[in-house]
């Protein structure tokens, strides 16, 4: 199973002003309309795919009855698709030319945290760049490069200014967006310091705040431990890989406001139930130390332990999909009308998840 776990990070305990229906924070909790806002909501990273072919939509549709069925949302998805079949992008600043899904998006009850990038690689900007003469050593200096990082600004740019042609709505100016994730799981795989990543994250919010400021801003990063707190890196999932968070977030506090909140995904390790649960109870329980003896303003969403005031603001599982995408399981998916079990605990959180927002 995998799980993700969402860090809260606000900008200053008064709060964020926001407009009307966007969702905002107030000390550790987030906001709509000034009162408080839990969730309980999914993944479903597939969602413009399947949306940009008229033979395939009704999965996305269907999805999301079922889904608001049992009391989800907020759903997490892509605004990216770079190159190859189907592609949103076709070549750098070609501008956000897909197809969503926006008559069914308009009329379900959801919030949307969209991604802006990063099918776990940076290889297709990289390679954009390339072939335009730049001389590139590897995947990771696409947090570097002044012409790369160009392009994924033009990305960012044509995202937040398209105007949904069902609503009339520029996205940036659409309060049924939660939030934006500047990437999906960023890694620097030759520098795990998070150096690299960090300033590049100061740079891309900046930007992408200078034009959107109605909406909350968070990385996209899993959270795993280094070096800046090596005792911890136990708690890690049974791999090496990653970049360590905390120094990146310490950072962003002290030189970009406009940072609210991160990302941390967890894929859970362990050889039975037993193991499993045993993983996830320590690298949640982990972050949730952090908050309080470092960050302070930090809060976990983490499934089943949102608590009134407390420090955890809601859950998104990983993940939901539709009915005969049976090509595009990973083994961790959840087909709702598949699975009595399952959906019978999502029904149950999502009604307890409800009754915070009184």
């Amino acid at each position: 199973m995998s799980l993700v776990l969402a860090a809260v990070l606000v900008a200053c305990s008064e709060g964020r002003a926001v407009r009307g229906g966007f969702v905002g924070t107030r000390g550790s909790q987030f906001i709509v309309n000034g009162r408080p806002f839990y969730f309980n909501g999914f993944n479903s990273y597939w969602l413009m795919y399947m949306a940009s072919d008229p033979s395939t939509r009704v999965k996305v549709s269907d999805t999301f009855a079922q889904a608001a069925k049992y009391g989800m949302n907020v759903a997490r998805t892509w605004a990216f698709s770079d190159g190859g079949y189907r592609a949103l992008q076709t070549a750098p600043g070609s501008g956000f030319c897909g197809v969503r899904s926006e008559e069914t998006w308009d009329l379900s009850n959801f919030e949307f945290g969209e991604q802006l990038g990063r099918f776990w690689r940076e290889k297709q900007y990289v390679q954009w760049a390339r072939e335009r003469g730049q001389y590139l050593n590897n995947e990771d200096e696409f947090f570097t490069n002044s012409i790369v990082k160009g392009y994924y600004k033009n990305h960012i740019k044509a995202v937040l200014n398209r105007v949904n042609t069902i609503t009339g709505v520029a996205y940036k100016d659409d309060p049924t967006i939660f939030a934006w994730e500047l990437m999906n799981e960023p890694r620097c795989q030759s520098d795990l310091s998070g150096k690299p990543i960090q300033e590049w994250v100061a740079e891309m919010s900046a930007y992408l705040k200078s034009m959107d400021k109605n909406h909350l801003l968070e990385i996209g990063m899993e959270g795993f431990y280094g070096e800046s707190m090596p005792e911890k890196k136990q708690n890690n999932p049974g791999y090496e890989v990653g970049t360590d968070l905390l120094p990146i977030i310490v950072f962003l506090m002290s030189t970009s406001p406009q940072f609210i909140f991160t990302l941390i995904n967890g894929t859970v390790s362990g050889s039975n139930d037993e193991a499993q649960d045993a993983f996830v109870e320590k690298w949640i329980q982990a972050h949730i130390d952090d908050s309080k003896s470092i960050l302070r303003k930090w809060e976990c969403e983490v499934y089943g332990c949102a608590r009134r005031r407390g420090p955890c603001g809601g859950a998104l599982f990983w993940q939901v999909m539709a009915e005969g995408m049976e090509n595009w399981s990973d083994g961790y998916e959840v087909v709702l009308e598949q699975s009595p079990t399952t959906v019978g605990v999502i029904d149950q959180q999502s009604r307890r998840i409800s009754s915070l927002n009184q």
